[in-house]
C-alpha cells in the first residue's frame, strides 16, 4: 500500500448559475513532501467549514484504482490525480479493506479512519453536472476521511502502513451500505454505534434506526 499523489487546493469563489459559491474541490499535486496538521495539509484550506473539516475530516483519501471506473463514465473529462477532490491519492486499500477506527501511518504522521465521504453539490460544481452527486453516491466509490493524530510529513511514494487493526469493527463499505442499500441491518447498525471512532453525528443518525430503544 502507498500514497501515490498528494494533492491540496485553497478556497475559491466559483460563478454557479449566476451565484457565486466559495469551494475548495479543486485540488492539485505537490511535488514535494508537506506538513500535516491536524486540522488539515500544508497549503490546503477547507471552505465551508460548518460541513468539511475539523478534526474528523482533516484528509481525504481516495483509492487510485477507480479512477478507470471515472474515466469510463467520463470519457471527455481530464482526470488528473485529486480531481475528486481527494488530499490523499492512495493505491492497495479500499472501502471494504478499511474499518472504522483503523490507525495508519504514512510518511512520519499518524491517522485513524473515521468517515466515508458523503459528495455535496460542491462535486456537481467541479464536474459541471450536478448528476454526479448521485452517480458518486451509487457507485459505491466514496473514499473515507481521516483524523490526524499524530503530526509529521508525507510525500508522493511514502508506503502506507497499518498500525492497528479494528478487526471486529465495520468498514467503510459497511456504513456506505447502511446508508443506502442496507437501511435496516440492525446488527450491523448497532456494531456501527458501538465504533468508538466514528463520529457522533452518525452514530445518532443510525442510532434512530434501531428497533428497540436501549442506546
Amino acid at each position: 500500500m502507498k500514497l501515490i499523489s498528494v494533492n491540496v487546493g485553497l478556497p475559491r469563489d466559483v460563478n454557479w448559475h449566476g451565484k457565486m459559491v466559495r469551494t475548495s474541490i479543486w485540488k492539485n499535486p505537490v511535488p514535494d513532501r508537506i506538513r500535516v496538521s491536524m486540522l488539515n495539509l500544508e497549503g490546503d484550506r477547507q471552505s465551508d467549514l460548518s460541513v468539511h473539516g475539523g478534526k474528523d475530516k482533516a484528509v481525504y483519501a481516495y483509492p487510485s484504482e477507480h479512477y478507470s471506473y471515472w474515466q469510463e463514465k467520463l470519457p471527455n473529462v481530464a482526470l488528473p490525480w485529486g480531481a475528486l477532490g481527494e488530499n490523499f491519492t492512495t493505491e492497495g486499500i479500499s472501502e471494504n479493506q478499511v474499518r472504522i477506527g483503523d490507525r495508519l501511518q504514512i510518511g512520519s504522521a499518524e491517522f485513524v479512519v473515521t468517515q466515508p465521504r458523503m459528495p455535496c453539490f460542491k462535486l456537481g460544481i467541479r464536474f459541471n453536472d450536478m448528476k454526479m452527486v448521485k452517480r458518486f453516491l451509487d457507485s459505491k466509490r466514496t473514499g473515507f476521511y481521516l483524523a490526524v493524530v499524530r503530526e509529521g510529513e508525507v510525500g508522493a511514494g511514502d508506503a502506507i502502513y497499518f498500525r492497528e487493526n479494528q478487526e471486529d469493527g465495520v468498514t467503510i463499505a459497511d456504513i456506505v451500505n447502511l446508508y443506502t442499500i442496507d437501511s435496516e441491518n440492525q446488527k450491523l447498525l448497532r456494531r456501527a454505534t458501538e465504533s468508538a471512532a466514528l463520529p457522533e453525528g452518525w452514530k445518532d443518525y443510525f442510532r434512530k434506526r434501531l428497533w428497540d430503544a436501549d442506546l
